[in-house]
């Protein structure tokens, strides 16, 4: 898929908004990329997580025993990842505040782990799941997501595989440019605002 393939799926999904959006790092941002929406056509979601899987060289690809995902935004891309690979797919949440295994999903002791997001902005979020993943017994050999958000910013410490690099402005609450601070905010993420 190119960049206008990717992009196209999202317009035809109304997944690509604008407006002032607080993401879940936090940062505000004049466009945000509705994830949810654009999976929620399986057909939609299993082309992206193949064209994904594309992007991952063969050799690492064939290294891969399990997709881990954060929950929920990587819930169902990671799924979706999981049958672009023949793998199984399970998932991290954050009962307490900490990503953790929970629902009786278990790693074995070295199981290689592809690690799959929905969008990463700082790669926090990736990095808290990586540790979770490690903690369970797993070792991250890669990452990989819809949409890498982070202008080049993120390091996951891993090779990683986005789909989509979107160089979009995000912004501390405290240096908002005048435009964006005029529109009332808007927590589209499934985190809620603090």
């Amino acid at each position: 898929m190119t960049e206008e393939d990717i992009l196209a799926e999202f317009r035809a999904a109304g997944a690509l908004l604008e407006g002032h959006f607080i993401l879940s790092s936090g940062l505000h941002s004049p466009r945000y990329l509705q994830c949810a929406r654009v999976l929620m056509d399986p057909a939609r979601a299993s082309r992206l997580a193949e064209a994904i899987a594309a992007t991952i060289p063969a050799e690492l690809r064939a290294r891969i025993e399990v997709v881990v995902s954060p929950a929920m935004g990587g819930v169902i891309i990671g799924h979706e990842m999981g049958r672009a690979l023949g793998v199984e797919a399970v998932f991290v949440e954050r009962p307490q505040g900490v990503f953790e295994l929970r629902r009786g999903f278990r790693l074995e002791p070295g199981q290689k782990v592809l690690l799959v997001e929905d969008v990463v902005t700082t790669g926090l979020s990736s990095r808290e799941a990586m540790r979770a993943v490690g903690e369970a017994g797993g070792e991250v050999i890669a990452a990989a997501a819809l949409v890498d958000r982070s202008s080049g910013g993120a390091d996951l410490g891993v090779p990683f595989y986005p789909l989509l690099r979107l160089d979009v402005p995000a912004y501390e609450a405290a240096n908002l440019p005048d435009e964006l601070a005029a529109l009332p905010a808007e927590k589209p993420g499934s985190r809620k605002a603090a």
